[in-house]
């Protein structure tokens, strides 16, 4: 037993040694090319000592490789165009996109409108605690600012007016005795603005504060809801004016403010003339648009509009 036992462990050592030794080496080192390196490996010879395959027809894993690398970069370049239109279109304006396009109304673009703080302690026109509906806010800070591509009026910046200044929208021949009448009812401050738009259209917004709605009344001759109309003639429209019927919007039923809205009659000269009162508590307000051929209305009522929610 002894003998046969040491006779069986040397005869295992041939079958380790063969174990240990990489049989399978050759096989290995040709799927070592790799295929994407552009090499391909050498075809088997055959019996007769020549290869498989001519250099006329390739082996069938390289077709194979190549039809789909051309698929790939197919689905790539697809992919790549509509990345690149997706991000286009998303990143163009509305108004840009061929089929999308928004036709303007005429509207200007104003910028974003917000009250002026009040000084401390002091209530807004038409709460229940200001009993004289005054404006305590800077009057300067409640005109309408200018819409954008506006060029600013030089006598006119948003400023303080003097009374003279505001007489001279009128005819001549009625100025002394609208002077007078600012003097009567006692006006405390008028501020003004003005602009020309890139069609021509000039804008002029006019702000007179007085002691009291009373006498913001009296000055306009008129009572809350019975609507305005011009004492004199603008030196702009000195012929005759109608009441603007394509104006829409009424008084609000709360009473803050009453508006009436002129245009010039027919026939006009030259320029064309548009223009609105409005009585907000102890405010007048005096909006005047004019434009060679005709003052759009669109415009004109979107102006009003405004200053009239910044008033009331």
């Amino acid at each position: 037993m002894t003998e046969q036992t040491q006779r069986a462990e040397p005869a295992a050592e041939p079958a380790d040694a063969a174990r240990a030794e990489p049989a399978a080496e050759p096989a290995d080192a040709a799927r070592a090319v790799p295929a994407t390196s552009g090499q391909v490996p050498s075809a088997p010879a055959t019996a007769g000592g020549g290869p498989e395959h001519t250099a006329d027809t390739p082996p069938r894993d390289r077709r194979v490789f190549r039809a789909l690398a051309r698929w790939t970069a197919a689905v790539l370049v697809c992919g790549g165009l509509g990345a690149g239109t997706a991000y286009g279109i998303s990143s163009m304006e509305r108004s840009d996109v061929p089929g999308l396009a928004t036709e303007s109304d005429g509207r200007w673009s104003y910028p974003r409108l917000s009250l002026p703080a009040l000084p401390a302690g002091s209530q807004r026109p038409f709460t229940d605690g200001n009993r004289h509906r005054i404006h305590h806010a800077d009057l300067r800070k409640l005109l309408l600012p200018a819409p954008s591509g506006a060029t600013p009026d030089k006598k006119l910046t948003g400023g303080w007016v003097s009374a003279d200044q505001y007489v001279s929208e009128y005819v001549e021949d009625n100025r002394a005795d609208l002077r007078q009448a600012l003097e009567d009812y006692a006006v405390r401050h008028i501020a003004a603005r003005g602009w020309t738009m890139p069609d021509g259209t000039t804008a002029r917004v006019y702000l007179l504060r007085f002691n009291s709605e009373d006498m913001a009344e009296e000055f306009t001759g008129t009572e809350i809801g019975a609507g305005l109309s011009p004492d004199v003639l603008l030196r702009s429209a000195p012929g005759e004016v109608g009441i603007d019927e394509g104006w829409e919007t009424e008084t609000p039923a709360d009473g803050r403010s009453a508006v009436s809205v002129y245009t010039e009659a027919k026939p006009v000269g030259p320029e064309h003339t548009r223009q609105a009162y409005v009585v907000a508590g102890d405010t007048v307000a005096l909006i005047i648009h004019t434009r060679k051929g005709e003052a759009l209305s669109v415009p004109f009522h979107q102006t009003l509009v405004l200053q009239n929610q910044l008033l009331g």
